[in-house]
This record gives structure tokens, C-alpha cells and sequence, in this order.
């Protein structure tokens, strides 16, 4: 097959392909603009979120078997349209779910022990014990919402720290054997019971804007919530308002509605700027899935899937 890589990947990636007796085209750089005049060369796309697989993206690709998105977001391909075409979508989300896992730990290590905040006032000759004095995890209420992948990394993680944990995931039967110190819960079960909230699901109609003043409103006063999915889940002026008026208790976002600052509305500057004067938060720029390891181990997932047919 002729296959197309548009982003940086491990260097495992197109070797494998190539050593399999693929003809592969890696470039990094390639333009979103481009792909019109070039996709109906290719049997195989491997992308990331620059490159957008529309309908009429996929009509073009006339010779298009398969679509692979490096990571696991696949809001970024209409697979309801690439099904009926009979193109095959791969993703990659054995590749980060530990990395993000761990990211969720940081951030809220951070946030808990006031870590950003004590870190600027050392720097700043200030020596305040009482004043950042911190919350342990141990016998609180966890909840996830969402275990794929990603949840049940998390999961797994949390065993040692709490044997208080809840999920909900409306698409799962049962719960995995290995994680039988988990409960199934509704949703509304996991926002009455949980201390801190973690967010592992797609953005789709049903996900978008499911954390909402409602959704908020349902949760214990003083609840944490963390996102590390997709920055769309969530409404953006909710989370400030319940920040500002006291009833969330810290935010953990790695993700952003709109994560591209040269095209933000006066708006969304003026909202973002609202949300970052907020204290008992931590922000990071879409990188929970994104260390070293993950980058190789995204490549090699991605090649297994791709050689495996």
C-alpha cells in the first residue's frame, strides 16, 4: 500500500511500514490544504488533529482503505460516513492511556497540595506553611466517567491511594476482572458520592457540553473535576461560574474548547482570561497523552494494527 503519515511520529512507524514492503510518504509538515490534490494517491492516512477526514475529504480518496489517527480522539473523522465506505478507521489509545493516567495524578497532586502556588511564593522569598497546607487522597470518593482505555489505566493507579472508587460508562456491560475494587454506578450516584470527578470519554452529540451548570449543580459542593478528554465536554463559563461562586472545589483541565489562540474571538479571550485568574486550578496544553514513551508506544501500536490488516 501507499501510505500517508502527516505528523511526527517515532521513526519505529515508517520503518516498520517500510520493512513490511509498504511505500510510505512521511511528512510532518504536510498542509491540511494539500490533501485535496493528494489524498486519491493513497491506500492509507495516518493523521492527528491537524488533518480533518470529512465526507467529502473521504470521497476524494478514491483509493482509501484505511484511516489511522495517531492517539485515540476520533472526532476528528466522520466514521459513520468512513463505515459506509467501507474505510477502516484505527486509533491508538493503548499507546497513551498510561500517560495520560499519570498526568491526572500530577495535576491533581498539584492542585491538592497547592504545589504552583507554594513553588511562586518560595520564588518569591515567601514562606507559607498553614496557608498551603494540603488535602490528601486518601479516603476520598473517586469517580470516573468513561473506562476505556484511559479509565481503567486510571483506575488501576488509584487502587493503592483510595478503595473508594465509582464509574459509570453507559457502554460497558461489566466491570473488568482486574479491577474488581471498582462500582459500577449511574451517574447520578457518581455525582451525589465523588470528592473528585475524572472525565475519560469521546467528544459526540451525546458527550458535548455534558458538563454543564446542571451536571455541576448535582455534584457535592466542593467537588474537583478533572478533564483530560476532549476540551468540548465541558462549558467553559459554567466551570468559571461554579469556580467563582465556590461550589467546585478546583479544576484540572489539559483540555480547552478552543485550543487555538490566534483564533480566538474577544469572547473567548475575555473567558479565558476570567478562568485563569481562578486559584485552585491547574492548566496544561493538551499534553497528558504526550511524554517520550508514549510517542514510541503510540508508533508501535499504530504498525501492529496497520500490519495485522
Amino acid at each position: 500500500m501507499k501510505i500517508l503519515i502527516t505528523n511526527a511520529v517515532h521513526p519505529d512507524l515508517p520503518r516498520r511500514l517500510k520493512d513490511a514492503g509498504h511505500e510510505v510518504d512521511y511528512d510532518p509538515d504536510f498542509r491540511y490544504q494539500d490533501l485535496p490534490d493528494k489524498i486519491h494517491h493513497y491506500h492509507g492516512l495516518i493523521i492527528n488533529t491537524k488533518i480533518k477526514m470529512t465526507k467529502e475529504m473521504m470521497d476524494l480518496g478514491v483509493n482509501l482503505k484505511f484511516i489511522g489517527r495517531l492517539g485515540s480522539g476520533l472526532d476528528i473523522i466522520d466514521l459513520a460516513y468512513a463505515n459506509e465506505k467501507g474505510i477502516k478507521v484505527i486509533s491508538t489509545p493503548e499507546g497513551n492511556r498510561n500517560a495520560v493516567a499519570e498526568h491526572v495524578f500530577s495535576m491533581l497532586l498539584a492542585l491538592n497540595n497547592n504545589i504552583i502556588r507554594a513553588d511562586k511564593e518560595i520564588r518569591q522569598g515567601q514562606w507559607n506553611r498553614e496557608k498551603n497546607r494540603g488535602v490528601e487522597l486518601e479516603g476520598k470518593v473517586f469517580g470516573i466517567v468513561g473506562l476505556g482505555n484511559t479509565g481503567q489505566s486510571l483506575a488501576s493507579k488509584l487502587s493503592p491511594w483510595t478503595q473508594h472508587i465509582l464509574y459509570y460508562d453507559k457502554y460497558l456491560l461489566h466491570t473488568p476482572n482486574h479491577l474488581s475494587n471498582i462500582t459500577s454506578s449511574s451517574l447520578e450516584e457518581v455525582q451525589e458520592r465523588s470528592d473528585i470527578i475524572s472525565f475519560h470519554v469521546p467528544l459526540t452529540p451525546e458527550t458535548k457540553h455534558m458538563i454543564d451548570e446542571n451536571f455541576i449543580n448535582a455534584c457535592q459542593d466542593g467537588v474537583i473535576l478533572i478533564n483530560t478528554s476532549r476540551g468540548g465536554i465541558a462549558n467553559t463559563l459554567h466551570l468559571i461560574q461554579a469556580l467563582e461562586s465556590g461550589k467546585m472545589g478546583g479544576l484540572c483541565m489539559d483540555v480547552f474548547e478552543n485550543e487555538k489562540n490566534q483564533t480566538h474571538t474577544i469572547e473567548e479571550i475575555k473567558l479565558y482570561e476570567r478562568l485563569f485568574k481562578q486559584e485552585r486550578t491547574v492548566f496544561t496544553p493538551h499534553i497528558a497523552g504526550w511524554t517520550q514513551e508514549s510517542l514510541q508506544k503510540i508508533a508501535n501500536v499504530m504498525a501492529d494494527k496497520v500490519l495485522l490488516g
